[in-house]
């Protein structure tokens, strides 16, 4: 199953998908910055329910998005992570990124 992008008020979901590699990454990054260039988005929740490999575009989606919404102005937020992804997540520093 590929990404799923939801908006509920200010916030944005992102489903992410099995595998979070550099075409997809780079798919959900365009559609987030169309999202974004139209409606105010204060928090980012990446839904990571679905994923089981993670690259380090994904780890450059995450941060991308985190000075997308102004670097501390917004809030990234990561749901149903994995340990393999939670250990990912805390080995490239992005965990303190993270609300």
């Amino acid at each position: 199953m590929g990404a799923a992008i939801y908006i509920q008020g200010t916030s944005l979901t992102v489903r992410l998908p099995e595998e979070l590699d550099h075409p997809a990454s780079d798919l959900i990054r365009k559609e987030t910055d169309r999202i974004m260039g139209q409606t105010y988005i204060k928090t980012i929740i990446f839904d990571f329910e679905e994923t089981t490999f993670m690259d380090s575009s994904g780890i450059g989606l995450i941060m991308g998005r985190y000075r997308a919404l102004g670097m501390g102005k917004g809030c990234i937020k990561a749901v149903n992570v994995s340990s393999y992804v939670e250990k990912l997540l805390h080995l490239s520093g992005v965990h303190k990124f993270i609300c």
